[in-house]
């Protein structure tokens, strides 16, 4: 108990600025990455499999939801959130948890390669103290921007975001156990304070300057003392079929991507502790706070790789520590918020830069490009090229498609279909007027198309055609209706077919569209073996 509750009170040190950093990068204020981190927390722990991951908003899913904030702003945001929970329900229902772990790594490198640099770009704004009123549009757009406004150029806030850096790379490399980003934060909220105090010309902005909050009728700068409460996510936006049919495609990636990062989560976790996550009942329990969250102003979560990671090194060994992170952060708020608002945007910033930069996978990026196959390199490229230039959404649908592509090629790769050589035939005492082909791996479509081609494109007239399908793993529609044109053209030819070797389950499926043994034209045999004998019999 007791190292779950230190885990637990670390993580949440660390949960609190990045929950307000993360919830400031989408365009909300920083109260709602707060309500997420506290109700993620408690809810996952609940719902979830994982005895160790702890939730909440994460760097992932900056890219996706800017755009929706920006068109729809933050009620839309909140209906997303609820249809991207019903989508991991879903999932975890149909039992896909197992299906998204075999996305190709090439596919999640590029994803986590590209969010990583659209977040750092994001953070330029705020750690040069560029004075930019509109930083919208598309990543082209916003580098032109930032460009553009190099000569509002801040030294102070400029100063603020690289000592962050400093401090958090600094007291990381001395392994102490006082988490880095708390050290740093209160080190430059304090010279924050002092400078803005005292200075008459230029004050660093803080979140207090920057966010406020109404409270019965009154404007009021910074964080909310009271951290958590009951909103209707549709209040106040006209909910039609037309917004619904709008949201579904964001809300399908932002299921899918908090899907992928999750298990992610979960499989570096069960390898720290010896233990196995569930992945289909960790989609639902992730579904089931994407649906809750909104109802308090949260904002979509998932399992934060970087924040389970601190956890089980803390000491972490059930979902205790992920409820204690949820009630630190509320104590923490309810206590603390107005020195809270003293955190200099610059250093959250910088707090972020330094996830991006985790985030990059820099070095297996660049091993990818080295060393991987080319095809692995081109979907590597491809992926990290559209989640930077377009947006997650498009990256994970090409992705999505790429993976199958893939996976059908490489599969495709495995089949093969050879000819007996003549060499064999004289071993195995075969007669001139039969021929024999060898077919191993899967029999789908691509390679069923193959087969045809091969075996009706000979120039050489046989009496019979014996086809070994004992290397055959499965058989598709494709494939069967495949295997009909050859028996027709052979019936034409006067030709006997005979597939020998294959298993009991796949001539079921072929008796069931009238596949079925007839005596002279088509014939079934359990090996090649046993056909051969019978064939010299009768001959």
């Amino acid at each position: 108990m007791k190292s779950n509750l230190f885990s637990g009170i670390v993580v949440g040190i660390i949960s609190l600025p990045l929950s307000m950093a993360l919830s400031i990068a989408i365009g909300t204020p920083p109260e709602n990455g707060i309500y997420t981190a506290i109700i993620a927390g408690i809810v996952t722990a609940i719902f979830g499999s994982s005895k160790v991951n702890i939730s909440g908003p994460t760097a992932a899913f900056v890219v996706i939801l800017i755009p929706i904030i920006q068109e729809y702003g933050l009620k839309g945001l909140l209906i997303c959130g609820i249809l991207s929970g019903i989508v991991q329900i879903l999932m975890g229902l149909f039992k896909l948890g197992n299906l998204i772990e075999l996305i190709p790594y090439p596919i999640t490198v590029g994803f986590t390669s590209g969010i990583a640099v659209v977040i750092a770009t994001l953070q330029i704004k705020d750690f040069f103290g560029l004075n930019i009123e509109h930083f919208n549009g598309d990543y082209l757009e916003r580098v032109h921007i930032l460009f553009s406004s190099l000569d509002s150029f801040r030294i102070e806030e400029f100063i603020i975001g690289l000592l962050t850096i400093l401090i958090i790379i600094f007291w990381q490399k001395q392994n102490y156990k006082i988490p880095a980003s708390l050290i740093s934060l209160i080190t430059v909220t304090l010279i924050t304070y002092f400078y803005n105090s005292y200075s008459e010309m230029y004050q660093i902005l803080t979140i207090k300057s920057n966010f406020s909050y109404e409270l019965n009728g009154a404007i009021i700068n910074g964080i909310p003392s009271i951290p958590l409460h009951f909103v209707l996510p549709w209040e106040s936006i006209t909910i039609s079929k037309e917004l619904i049919y709008n949201l579904i495609p964001p809300s399908i990636a932002i299921a899918i991507l908090g899907s992928l990062e999750s298990l992610l989560c979960a499989v570096i976790s069960d390898g720290m502790t010896k233990k196995r996550t569930n992945p289909n009942k960790e989609l639902i329990g992730q579904g089931i706070t994407n649906i809750i969250l909104p109802f308090f102003a949260g904002i979509p979560s998932t399992a934060a790789i970087a924040r389970t990671v601190v956890n089980i090194k803390s000491g972490a060994t059930s979902p205790i520590s992920s409820v204690i992170n949820s009630i630190f952060i509320f104590i923490a708020v309810l206590s603390f918020a107005p020195i809270l608002s003293f955190l200099p945007m610059a250093a959250l910033s910088g707090l972020l830069l330094i996830v991006a930069w985790n985030m990059s996978e820099y070095k297996h990026f660049f091993n990818i490009l080295k060393n991987a196959p080319r095809h692995d390199v081109y979907v590597l490229l491809t992926c990290f090229i559209l989640t930077v230039l377009l947006d997650m959404e498009v990256a994970i649908a090409v992705g999505m498609v790429l993976a199958s592509i893939l996976f059908i090629k490489r599969t495709i790769e495995l089949y093969s279909i050879e000819l007996v050589t003549e060499n064999h035939k004289k071993n195995l005492n075969i007669p001139d007027n039969i021929c024999i082909y060898d077919i191993n791996g899967p029999m789908f479509f691509g390679a069923a198309q193959n087969a045809v081609k091969t075996i009706l494109t000979t120039e050489d007239k046989y009496d019979v055609i014996i086809i070994n399908m004992e290397n055959v793993s499965m058989i598709d529609m494709t494939a069967m209706v495949a295997l009909e044109s050859i028996l027709e053209s052979f019936k034409e030819d006067k030709t006997l077919l005979i597939l020998a070797g294959l298993e009991e389950r796949m001539l079921k499926k072929l008796s069931k569209i009238g596949f079925v043994y007839e005596k002279g034209k088509v014939e079934f045999y359990d090996n090649i073996e046993l056909a051969m004998e019978l064939i010299n019999k009768d001959v």
